[in-house]
């Protein structure tokens, strides 16, 4: 069918006739003749576009079909979308026409992109070198000999003790080091339980989490059931035959928000009742900003709960160290999953990190990086204040991450418009567990603490580039 855009003279300057035909929809159709307007130059660069709503009464079809259009052209970079000046023709759509009479070239190499937003990873520029460095060396310089040959693969009792006392302190742990083996990480631990046959399948997990993790588990043979979430996070009242569920009760992951505290006990319980158990991923309990410290759930049942923490979120990736903290009867079985030596995680490292911790320098550090963070927080939401005050942030009083709310139906586009603004991140879609039948959510993951501070900046103003209009 062809549709005129009525009125059009008065919002453009120029009689505009879209030809919505062809295959797709109505949608792709809109897409293709808007590009093609662009293309031809009957709508030059600079050109303020109609709001969606407008041409969308206009043309007779749903606003969400307008609006996926823009979305789609902004993503190409045929259009910009700004807050508070609308829609509009790029400015360098002329140099997306095909130039007449010049000899075809290879496409450009594809660039990296310019703006590091993703989840999960730390500031790289803030690792604390020179504290690091000093307690390397001064836990060189005191090992004993037996340091340098095969490593014990509970792991280093220096850094088992420090443990003990750091976690009973910090998160409420209840321990002792005969109950603490050191691994590589969080993915390292899901190996040794799973498998190395100390425990079976299926797992609950929580309906959004991290996929990697998934794809472990199912490496070994795990079948996972995924438990939906709401604001209270997850429903632990539907758990089913399961015997065990991996949870992110601190802060969920990747929603935001910690388990209600009814729901740690009723965890608990199922635990105690069914004779489960619960699996309590740690992973950035150290970051809290608006709201009291959340302690783990291991402390309000440590014989039915593995605690496993790592510090690649509050020092670095690179330092592979974490731990489990676990109750009594699986400890030789998860030392025989290990084997006879530690083959993963450095002595010399343990040792380096114990003193680290028994130090202080370790607490000093996570002040800092905590105060640092919900800087990058506050100014996260407060640039969406400014330019894009229809999305909200969710899940920011704690952690390194937000997730952007986004109108249904967006967040392709979202992620799309991210990419050509140089920025990578995730959509929310990205961690959803496949099997859930839990009511899908629009949304963009962004992590705030990835980027240096002098990259942030820049970084922000391109994200807010990249959000949908109104």
């Amino acid at each position: 069918m062809a549709t005129s855009w009525v009125n059009s003279a008065e919002r453009i300057g120029s009689d505009l006739h879209l030809e919505l035909t062809g295959p797709g929809g109505r949608r792709a159709a809109l897409t293709r003749a808007l590009r093609e307007a662009v293309r031809s130059g009957r709508l030059a660069p600079g050109t303020r576009l109609p709001p969606y709503r407008s041409l969308a009464a206009d043309l007779g079809v749903a606003r969400n079909t307008v609006a996926d259009a823009y979305a789609e052209l902004v993503a190409e970079g045929w259009l910009t979308a700004r807050q508070g000046s609308g829609t509009r023709v790029a400015e360098r759509a002329e140099q997306l026409r095909p130039a007449a009479r010049v000899p075809r070239q290879a496409p450009p190499r594809a660039r990296g992109p310019r703006h590091d937003l993703t989840q999960g990873t730390p500031d790289a520029s803030s690792f604390p070198r020179t504290a690091w460095l000093a307690s390397y060396r001064r836990a060189l310089q005191q090992a004993p000999n037996e340091v340098f040959g095969p490593g014990d693969p509970a792991g280093r009792i220096e850094l088992r003790e420090a443990l003990t006392e750091y976690l009973a302190r910090a998160r409420g742990v209840r321990t002792e080091p005969g109950r603490i083996v050191i691994c590589s990480g969080f993915a390292h631990a899901l190996r040794l339980l799973f498998g190395g046959g100390v425990l079976r399948g299926p797992l609950a997990v929580e309906a959004y989490g991290l996929g990697f993790h998934r794809e472990v588990l199912a490496a070994a043979g795990v079948r996972t059931v995924p438990l939906p979430l709401d604001e209270h996070g997850a429903r632990v009242d539907r758990l089913g035959r399961e015997r065990a569920v991996l949870l992110t009760p601190a802060h969920q992951f990747p929603t935001g928000g910690p388990l209600h505290a009814a729901r740690r006990a009723a965890v608990i319980d199922w635990a105690r009742t069914r004779g489960g158990l619960v699996l309590e991923d740690d992973y950035d309990g150290e970051f809290r900003y608006d709201r009291k410290p959340v302690g783990a759930v291991q402390g309000l049942g440590p014989e039915h709960v593995v605690h496993i923490g790592s510090v690649s979120k509050s020092l670095s990736p690179a330092v592979r160290l974490g731990w489990m903290v676990l109750p009594g009867r699986y400890v030789d079985a998860v030392l025989a999953a290990k084997g006879d030596r530690e083959a993963w995680a450095s002595v010399l490292d343990q040792l380096g990190l114990a003193d680290f911790v028994v130090s202080g320098a370790y607490d000093r550090h996570v002040r800092r990086m905590r105060q640092r963070y919900r800087g990058r927080r506050d100014r996260l939401v407060a640039a969406l204040a400014e330019h894009a005050p229809h999305v909200e942030a969710t899940g920011v009083a704690a952690g390194l991450h937000a997730v952007l709310r986004l109108p249904p139906g967006s967040e392709a586009s979202a992620v799309k418009a991210a990419a050509w603004q140089g920025i990578a991140l995730d959509g929310l879609a990205a961690f959803r567990h496949p099997d859930t039948d839990m009511a899908a959510a629009d949304g963009l993951v962004v992590g705030y603490a990835t980027p240096s501070e002098h990259a942030y900046g820049p970084a922000l103003e391109a994200l807010c580039r990249a959000l949908p209009p109104p």
